[in-house]
Parts: structure tokens; sequence; C-alpha cells
């Protein structure tokens, strides 16, 4: 099992080496897009390539990023029956889910998607927009984000049987990070309470 674990924190690294990557991801795809949206507005100006990029890279975001939002726990599940349940049953429940639906559902789209991008590469498939960019980097994301997928399941499987044989406390890796969302209202909270302090302060003088 320890052995088992050490791949499942190598896996556990590269996911959130490529969440670093997908952050920059969406940063180039905005400044793009705000850049297309200028440049045709202002001067009438526009290119099929640029306008591809943006959905090259929203592709890279979401195929890439698969395999760190299973790590960070994000992916959509019901919090309400799933708040309910004991953390055991939770991992009992994630551990067939995987099993069942994640890894095979990971396995055939890579099998689908490697022929798309093997056809792609081996033809020079081109855009058939003019000015379009060639097609094999970004049919070779579907491959990828499903083969991202299927090892960060993996990483995630190895981490709830590690929990329900009592060789691991939780049955995910633990984060100190929180999301933007949470600290945003964590921030508002803090200001309306210096502003209630404050008014509060007044008053009494």
């Amino acid at each position: 099992m320890q052995a088992l674990l050490k791949l499942s924190g190598v896996i556990d690294k590269i996911s959130l080496w490529l969440g670093k990557i997908i952050m920059w991801l969406v940063l180039a795809a905005v400044v793009i897009s705000a850049g297309n949206a200028i440049v045709r507005k202002a001067f009438n100006i526009g290119s099929n390539a640029w306008l591809e990029i943006q959905w090259y890279l929203f592709a890279g975001v979401f195929m890439l990023g698969v395999g760190y939002v299973m790590l960070k726990n994000a992916h959509v599940r019901i919090d309400f029956i799933s708040s309910k349940l004991s953390a055991r049953t939770n991992a009992i429940i994630d551990a067939i889910g995987i099993v069942i639906f994640t890894i095979p559902l990971a396995a055939i789209m890579l099998w689908l998607g490697w022929p798309l991008f093997e056809r792609a590469w081996t033809t020079g498939e081109m855009s058939e927009n003019a000015g379009g960019l060639i097609r094999w980097p970004v049919l070779a994301l579907l491959p990828a984000g499903f083969a991202i997928l299927l090892a960060q399941a993996i990483s995630e499987l190895i981490k709830r049987l590690a929990f329900l044989g009592g060789h691991l406390a939780e049955p995910f890796t633990p984060f100190d990070d929180k999301l933007v969302e949470v600290e945003f209202a964590e921030e508002l909270a803090a200001e309306a309470a210096r502003r209630e302090a404050a008014l509060a302060a007044g008053k009494a003088h």
C-alpha cells in the first residue's frame, strides 16, 4: 500500500502542476479574447487563427484541468446527501463510483480519442476556416485529458482504499489553500465587521 500511496503522491503533484498551468491558459484566453474584440471593433480586422486560439485555450483549460479538479475534490457531487453520510460511507461510494464509472469512461474516451489525434497528426489536418490553425494540437487534448483523468482517478481510488484500510487519516489529499470564493466571502465578512466596529465606536463617542 505504501508503494501505491507514493504513486498516488506523484500523480497528485502532476495534477497540481497542471492546475498552475491552466491558470495561465485562462489568463491567455482572456487577453486574446479582449484583444480580438478590440481590434475587430476598432479597426474592423479579424483573424480566424486568433479566434481559434481562443477555443484551443478553452479546450486546454477543461481537458488539462480535470485531474486538478478531481484532486481538489471540487467536482460536482450531491452535497446535501454526502454531508449527511460518514467519511467511511462517502469513501466507499467514491471508490465504487471510480471503479464503475470514472475509470471505464476515461479508458474508453482515451481509446476513442487517440485515433482522432493520430489521424490529424499524420495527415497534417488543417482547419476548414480560412487562415485557421492546424488541428492536431487541439485533438491531442482529448486523449491527454482523459489520460490525466484516468491517472487521477487511480490516485483517488488508492487514497479511498488506503483510508478504508486504516492507512490514511483522510480519504482525500488535504489542502491548506482555500477556494477563491471562500477567501472573498471571508474578506467581505471581515470588512463588514470592521465597519460595524467603527460605527459602534462612533456612536459611543
